[in-house]
């Protein structure tokens, strides 16, 4: 029996989550968390297998998280299921210390799978993002602007690329404006971009938005 821990502080999300997952007679939901705060002390009391991660949540979140779950129980599976399609933000998960990375658009047929493969001690991820791994490994950190970013900016970053206002990455990442504000300066700093217009010709020119992304 695969014993889960959803965190997710969509209630939404977690009741289809938990409707999925239901009739399988391997998967037993032993817990919930809506934020960072939940999530580590479920990690401190453990009694559970694998843990289902929204990267985007109330408190402690995305890649920092999975950092401070991996040095405080370095056994415990890892599942990311998050709105982010970018590779990148697989890609930094994974190397944060995650198992596997689903978008919850892919939930409804893939997510049975990816939490049998991920608890078996199996990698989890689609070809694109083994493929960024790749060049990960193959490519200088320095050959790549955004690779110079923290993992905050760089959310950052993606959110203001894909036309996400200041006030709206602030809310969804549970964040002051000014923080965000400090994080844009900081990010154009690094990549020496004077304009969001350069920022975004990068991001397309990389792959790291699609430019008929709505």
């Amino acid at each position: 029996m695969i014993k889960i821990v959803i965190a997710d502080d969509h209630t939404i999300m977690r009741e289809g989550l938990k409707r999925i997952l239901d009739g399988a007679p391997d998967i037993d939901i032993v817990g919930e968390a809506i934020d960072g705060f939940e999530v580590l002390n479920h990690i401190r009391q453990g009694g559970f297998d694998l843990l289902l991660l929204d990267l985007s949540m109330p408190g402690r979140s995305g890649i920092e998280l999975i950092r401070q779950i991996r040095s405080e129980a370095p056994k415990l599976a890892i599942l990311i299921l998050t709105m982010h399609e970018e590779e990148q933000y697989a890609v930094r998960a994974i190397r944060a210390g995650a198992q596997g990375y689903l978008t919850k658009e892919s939930a409804g047929t893939q997510l049975l799978g990816a939490i049998r493969r991920v608890a078996a001690g199996r990698p989890y991820i689609s070809t694109e993002v083994a493929e960024q791994l790749a060049l990960n490994i193959m490519l200088p950190n320095e050959s790549l602007l955004h690779k110079q970013l923290s993992d905050r900016e760089f959310e950052v970053f993606s959110l203001l690329v894909a036309g996400k206002s200041i006030t709206e990455i602030a809310n969804g990442l549970h964040l002051s404006v000014k923080t965000v504000s400090t994080h844009k300066t900081r990010i154009m700093q690094k990549m020496g971009m004077n304009s969001l217009s350069e920022m975004v010709q990068y991001a397309v020119a990389h792959r790291l938005l699609s430019p008929f992304k709505t």
